[in-house]
């Protein structure tokens, strides 16, 4: 009898570079309050559900043909939304999705990053990012943020100039902190981003741009005057469709179809198109919820430094709180009272997601308990 081959992993012809490496992950515990990755706490309505359902049975009758690869009706509906939430009006061909924001930065990735090249960002950011440039073999660099976790512009311009990067990801409002870019920064990028030899192409993530405080624009906006930039958005948060995995952009043709090269056929499955064409449906529905997540938000920013804690200014549906000479056991200590939020960002940090107002409730209780407030 032949011995069967030895497969662990010490003998598999794994790539150098992931040796050792755990899977990405926020922890999935069950406890009474979830807040530690930034979900929409509100399940879609009973019209929503009704529609999507109807929508994925039509779409299910014709499971036996593939998909439209290029899901141009799908990139129409996406294009009309951001017409009235941002008033920029984009064509369908300016557009793009895929599954999440991830595989969308991974299409950008594979198709401007690689080996010999380099992507660049400004820590804390979000920590998938650097993971996207492993995985592509891309070289990954980081500037700085300031205290208060803005970007000096000057800063950026000198970082971009020094490092010469393919691509540059910018998050807006960024993620852990909530940090949201104003125009000005995100122009000095692309300023920069101009003089880098063989070009480079600039991502402002606005995965979060619809909880933005008012008078905070959208990236969205300096498009048509900058061909090299692209802006991201995903359906996970306001649209609270973090299950469906509906990620997109938009950016100039050329930029779109460069992402088109590298994609899998068919890609998108026809489920997924239609639940996220159903769910565009509901839109205004939808973002009635997100203005009342904003205004729970602001609350507990405020109810935090009335507490003595630092909290930081959010424009995202999360909120960045600190200091802490502990913080893995004040993480710990909401965790045993039922509530669980997130270890992520510089030194003494947590990152607690807005929830309902019941789950905000017990997160106060919890902490208050726990910091001996």
């Amino acid at each position: 009898m032949t011995a069967a081959p030895d497969l662990s992993p010490g003998t598999l012809p794994l790539r150098p570079e992931l040796v050792g490496i755990e899977p990405y992950g926020a922890p999935q515990l069950d406890v009474p309050v979830l807040l530690n990755v930034n979900e929409n706490p509100y399940a879609p309505s009973d019209r929503v559900v009704a529609d999507v359902a109807a929508a994925v049975a039509d779409a299910t009758r014709g499971l036996n043909r593939y998909p439209d690869r290029d899901f141009a009706a799908l990139r129409a509906d996406l294009a009309a939304y951001l017409e009235v939430e941002s008033g920029v009006h984009r064509e369908p061909e300016q557009m793009w999705a895929a599954n999440g924001s991830n595989e969308i930065m991974l299409h950008v990735l594979q198709a401007f990053g690689g080996p010999g090249r380099t992507a660049l960002s400004f820590a804390p950011t979000y920590s998938m990012y650097p993971e996207y440039a492993r995985g592509t073999s891309t070289a990954w660099v980081t500037g700085r943020r300031a205290a208060d976790f803005t970007i000096d512009p000057g800063h950026a311009r000198a970082t971009v100039a020094a490092h010469a990067p393919s691509v540059v990801l910018l998050a807006s409002p960024n993620n852990p902190t909530g940090t949201a870019l104003p125009p000005d920064t995100v122009r000095a990028v692309l300023d920069a981003a101009a003089e880098v030899p063989g070009g480079c192409v600039v991502v402002v993530d606005e995965a979060y741009g619809e909880f933005r405080r008012a008078g905070t624009p959208s990236a969205l906006e300096l498009l048509d005057d900058h061909p090299h930039l692209a802006v991201s958005r995903t359906m996970s948060k306001a649209f609270g469709l973090a299950g469906a995995r509906v990620g997109y952009l938009s950016a100039s043709r050329e930029l779109v179809d460069a992402l088109r090269v590298v994609r899998l056929p068919y890609h998108l499955s026809a489920v997924t198109q239609a639940v996220a064409r159903a769910a565009l449906r509901h839109a205004p529905e939808l973002m009635a919820q997100v203005g009342s997540l904003r205004a729970e938000r602001d609350a507990l920013v405020t109810w935090l430094r009335d507490q003595g804690f630092t909290a930081a200014d959010s424009d995202a549906n999360f909120v960045l709180f600190g200091m802490f000479d502990d913080r893995e056991a004040v993480w710990q200590g909401l965790l045993d009272r039922g509530v669980l939020v997130r270890v992520t960002g510089p030194e003494g940090w947590l990152r607690v997601s807005v929830g309902t107002p019941a789950e905000t409730a017990a997160f106060k209780d919890a902490l208050v308990e726990v910091a001996g407030r």
